[in-house]
């Protein structure tokens, strides 16, 4: 059966009420959603926190869906715009003075059986990354992130961020260009391409 066909059903009963397709809508999601967020905030504990908010949300949210089609981009909007909020609040902490020491869980979570290599591999693919992401435009880091992160189509990316695809293609094809030319990943990935 047709992966979307059974993300359909399952929003449709979830919709009447049926806990057993919520929690199938949450368990299907959960890494998806978690791993959106982990790469926007750095923190795992806050995209724990995060993540659970978002599914609060989407529980109850739920109900005004119209089109169970849409639950994917529909969902990943939801989580987007709670990681927007994030920002701002925390933005608003550090403008205030009032900020904590929130970031010291920026590591990349451990994968079962990763080894000490991986893990230091991952790190620094991140941290060139995380540069690598400053030179491009608010719009094309999170079309990049959606696409090649996130793993989302062109499609679902432009009903997220509710653009036209050819909006979405543009800001898609100047971000791959800008990585193409960045010398950071170039040495990277020498003889891994």
């Amino acid at each position: 059966m047709d992966m979307n066909f059974q993300i359909v059903k399952l929003v449709e009963n979830a919709k009447k009420g049926d806990r057993t397709a919520m929690e199938r809508l949450v368990d299907s999601f959960h890494d998806d959603i978690f791993r959106m967020v982990y790469y926007r905030t750095r923190s795992q504990m806050d995209a724990e926190d995060l993540t659970q908010e978002i599914f609060m949300k989407m529980l109850k949210k739920l109900p005004v869906l119209k089109d169970a089609g849409k639950f994917k981009p529909w969902l990943f909007s939801i989580a987007l715009n709670r990681v927007k909020d994030f920002h701002r609040k925390k933005r608003i902490l550090i403008f205030l003075g009032t900020t904590m020491q929130i970031d010291n869980d920026r590591q990349t979570p451990a994968k079962d059986g990763d080894n000490p290599e991986d893990c230091l591999m991952r790190k620094e693919f991140w941290k060139h990354f995380h540069r690598f992401a400053r030179i491009l435009s608010r719009r094309e880091r999170e079309i990049f992130l959606l696409r090649f992160v996130d793993y989302l189509g062109i499609r679902e990316i432009a009903q997220v961020l509710k653009k036209s695809e050819s909006t979405v293609k543009t800001h898609l094809y100047r971000a791959v260009k800008k990585f193409r030319q960045n010398e950071e990943f170039r040495d990277l990935f020498k003889g891994e391409l």
